[in-house]
């Protein structure tokens, strides 16, 4: 599928007259077209199913370059998949992206499709590891989005474990940073850890929990 035929369908499925609120809401400096997300997880789902992956990977670098929003929701929703192989190509795309991020929304569906890379292949923790000591805050912040999968996991093998004690490392080593986003996102991975391992989620709150601000240490022990 061609770039501008992919473009065209996001559009034709817009409603200008939200796209203003909408770049009103999200703040990030790009064009908004008002597209709806049920819109963009149709014309995605068919997309999927109709090209290759090479052609999605083509696609889905195409539609994040044009730096229109729903465009950049879109590139990512074509990558968000738990099985694909070989994904080599798919995951170096994704991480190309996380420089680029300045905002939560593309943000975290990027994380999405990302997790799913991550947690097909943990030897790509190092270079999520990168990503810790970014001047970015954006960048610092989806360490902790695209590993979250590893906080949900009930029952995990060693090396998941192993993988999950790292995250939270630098979930400790974040807790002196003071930026609200930041600190939810310790939060949120805390509270979603306290669901499968809630004794490990108090001895990290015993050891740093002093050191969050209060509606994050609140965030997290919200399901204790």
């Amino acid at each position: 599928m061609r770039i501008d035929a992919a473009l065209g369908a996001l559009r034709a499925a817009a409603d200008p007259a939200v796209a203003p609120e909408m770049a009103a809401y999200h703040k990030a400096k790009r064009v908004y077209l008002g597209t709806p997300n049920p819109a963009i997880n149709d014309l995605t789902r068919d997309w999927r199913a109709a090209l290759s992956l090479e052609e999605r990977v083509a696609l889905a670098d195409g539609l994040w370059q044009s730096d229109i929003h729903e465009a950049r929701i879109a590139a990512a929703k074509l990558l968000t998949q738990a099985r694909i192989r070989p994904d080599a190509a798919v995951w170096a795309l994704i991480a190309g992206w996380v420089p680029q991020f300045d905002g939560w929304a593309v943000a975290d569906q990027a994380c999405s499709a990302g997790a799913r890379r991550v947690m097909a292949d943990l030897s790509r923790m190092d270079r999520v590891e990168e990503w810790t000591v970014s001047p970015d805050l954006w960048v610092r912040r989806a360490a902790l989005v695209m590993t979250l999968p590893l906080a949900k996991l009930s029952f995990p093998k060693p090396a998941e474990r192993e993988a999950r004690e790292r995250v939270l490392g630098w979930a400790a080593g974040y807790v002196p940073d003071r930026d609200w986003f930041i600190q939810k996102a310790v939060a949120w991975w805390l509270r979603d850890l306290s669901k499968h391992d809630p004794d490990r989620v108090r001895a990290f709150l015993d050891a740093h929990g002093a050191g969050m601000k209060g509606f994050a240490r609140k965030e997290a022990t919200r399901l204790l």
